[in-house]
């Protein structure tokens, strides 16, 4: 394989929905991929139909051993890398009290831990180059929760506690890094991706349970279209330099603004009394 002479993007998680539209929308533009599937079939087929644009590996990101071992086969063959892009996730619903302890490391072992373990294992490289690109695909239910989603939101809030961190520590060695936050998009998150709580408690049903129906009833008609959201994502891509937070959908933008209204109408209400609790 030749070496690419334009910029290389490692995106995990590229067998459907939002990591699939980004990664054919940067191999139109020119860009090399580097993705990650967890099915060696499916590894196979995107090495034969895109050899020339791209190149598969196949990764758990769960599997914080195989995570160091596909960052040093990137470094071995590639050399460089220009943009990491943590992707792979799932979703789950079910009130908190539904989910089993196993159900919560799992949303969190795929959703958190697995984005930081390549996120680390990729710092050294980026820092050695002096330069590079973190999107972290976040979520609308990074910045506010909803009954049902508590679990999602969680791990979520804690991947943009994290990134917002890791923004103010990587800035001065010229690696910048931006969370993207997507509402509702038309892929397969609220289908085959999406996992529930088997445990079912009626007294959350119009809360929960109600979620839960509207996820049901919505997968399929969202209203976010993955190719522009993709396109997006390649062109803050090319920005020198990028925000921390990209939202994208237009129900993601009325959410955020959501939270921020009752984030201001909290702090104004209790600034009298947050102000009063100090040493005088």
């Amino acid at each position: 394989m030749n070496q690419p002479t334009n910029n290389i993007w490692f995106i995990t998680g590229i067998s459907g929905g939002l990591g699939k539209a980004l990664a054919e929308c940067v191999m139109q533009h020119g860009d090399f991929v580097i993705g990650t599937f967890r099915q060696q079939q499916q590894v196979d087929a995107f090495n034969e139909q895109y050899s020339d644009r791209g190149f598969a590996l196949l990764l758990d990101v769960t599997n914080a051993e195989a995570v160091s071992q596909t960052a040093q086969t990137v470094i071995d063959r590639f050399g460089r890398l220009d943009v990491l892009v943590n992707n792979a996730g799932y979703g789950f619903a079910g009130a908190v009290e539904e989910a089993t302890e196993a159900d919560v490391r799992a949303v969190f072992a795929a959703n958190f831990f697995g984005m930081l373990a390549v996120t680390q294992a990729f710092l050294p490289l980026f820092r050695r180059q002096k330069k590079g690109r973190i999107l972290q695909i976040s979520s609308q239910s990074g910045v506010k929760a909803v009954p049902g989603f508590g679990i999602y939101n969680a791990s979520k809030f804690a991947l943009e506690g994290l990134s917002e961190a890791l923004a103010a520590e990587v800035a001065p060695l010229g690696i910048q890094v931006t969370l993207v936050e997507p509402g509702p998009f038309r892929t397969n998150f609220a289908g085959s991706s999406f996992g529930q709580a088997e445990q079912h408690i009626a007294d959350y049903d119009a809360t929960a349970g109600a979620f839960r129906q509207r996820m049901e009833t919505a997968n399929g008609k969202q209203e976010g279209d993955p190719a522009k959201a993709a396109e997006a994502i390649w062109q803050l891509a090319q920005q020198e330099n990028p925000p921390l937070r990209l939202p994208l959908g237009k129900i993601a933008v009325a959410t955020i603004q959501a939270k921020i209204d009752s984030l201001q109408q909290d702090l104004d209400a209790g600034r009298a009394v947050a102000e009063q609790a100090v040493f005088a």
